[in-house]
């Protein structure tokens, strides 16, 4: 297994890279080649200071793409660490990209790997993984080596990150909750789509409307006064890149609430891998009294049912409304070994 440390991104390797995810252990939308080299671009937003480093470690088999390790280099927690790209806000689900029959080779190796080249020449005192999925195999081979090698490994629950399990059926979906939500949620629907100003979900198809949309939409989020904080002007550089990424990719929902012709709610999201993955969300305090967010959720639950989409996931945060519309419990993890 050869292995090679790149210090930018290896371009020639974007169709494989890809093509490898497609079989990996964890195929999410966070570790496409475009969405990371997006993220990289601005730090995640400002996230990261300029002085972090790439190392993305690649291995090869001949001429097969076995495993890469999309690495880079920074000051965490005061000490120089190895972090998975797209540490740590924005990035829901991290992981290798690795297929599973080659996971325990590939990691076997690029520990040792790390070990000569990084931790011996660069002094990497960690290696920080966070947003692991609570089931990624990734966890259980890295403290298999972990203990091969004497090293100290520790593993934690990160946060909550809740999904529905879609029966794609939108009346099948509703009896699936309790009476009560599934009043609520039939009553805030009949009672916005009954009143005197015309209420419709709107979801942006037209490349010509995109800039605009986007706007809006993260006009939206700043009415929150903690999204107006996150969203420096680097930050909306930032998700405006992860949406036009989407967008050429033909994977972005961007979705909104019309009230009478206004952008009342907005949401987006990756529809990627037959899944809704809602990224965020805003509301125009104005229309609160049509419950603007309850309403537009439950339009993209019935879209997403009746488009056959098996998963809504809320991807992280334990939010109580999210359980409210029927979403069950998985997590993410931070794994870290110390050399």
């Amino acid at each position: 297994m050869e292995f090679k440390l790149h210090s930018d991104f290896p371009l020639d390797l974007e169709h494989e890279w890809n093509e490898l995810l497609k079989e990996s252990i964890t195929h999410v939308p966070f570790l496409r080649f475009e969405y990371l080299i997006d993220w990289w671009s601005t730090r995640g937003g400002g996230e990261w200071p300029d002085g972090s480093r790439l190392a993305i470690i690649t291995a090869h088999e001949g001429a097969r793409l076995v495993g890469i390790a999309p690495f880079f280099i920074a000051v965490h927690e005061d000490e120089l660490r190895l972090l998975l790209l797209g540490s740590i806000d924005i990035s829901d689900y991290l992981d290798v990209i690795c297929r599973k029959d080659d996971l325990l080779p590939f990691m076997s190796n690029l520990m040792s790997f790390i070990k000569t080249n990084l931790v011996d020449v660069e002094g990497i005192k960690k290696i920080d993984l966070y947003n692991l999925c609570d089931d990624s195999p990734t966890i259980a081979a890295l403290e298999t080596i972990a203990d091969e090698m004497d090293l100290k490994f520790e593993s934690k629950r990160l946060q909550h990150s809740p999904y529905i399990p879609l029966p794609g059926d939108w009346d099948t979906y509703l009896e699936q909750l309790n009476k009560k939500q599934r009043h609520e949620i039939r009553r805030k629907m009949r009672r916005a789509s009954e009143g005197e100003t015309p209420i419709e979900l709107y979801i942006t198809e037209e490349a010509g409307k995109l800039e605009d949309d986007m706007d809006d939409f993260l006009d939206l989020m700043e009415q929150d006064p903690e999204k107006e904080d996150f969203l420096s002007p680097l930050m909306r550089d930032q998700m405006k890149a992860v949406m036009r990424c989407a967008f050429a990719n033909g994977c972005l929902q961007l979705a909104f609430l019309l009230v009478g012709g206004q952008k009342a709610a907005g949401c987006v999201s990756f529809d990627y891998l037959n899944r809704i993955w809602v990224y965020n969300s805003g509301i125009n305090r104005h229309y609160i009294a049509y419950s603007p967010g309850w309403v537009l959720l439950g339009h993209l639950l019935k879209w997403a049912n009746e488009h056959g989409r098996e998963e809504f996931d809320f991807m992280r945060g334990n939010e109580d409304y999210k359980y409210k519309f029927g979403a069950v419990d998985r997590f993410v993890l931070r794994a870290t070994v110390e050399f």
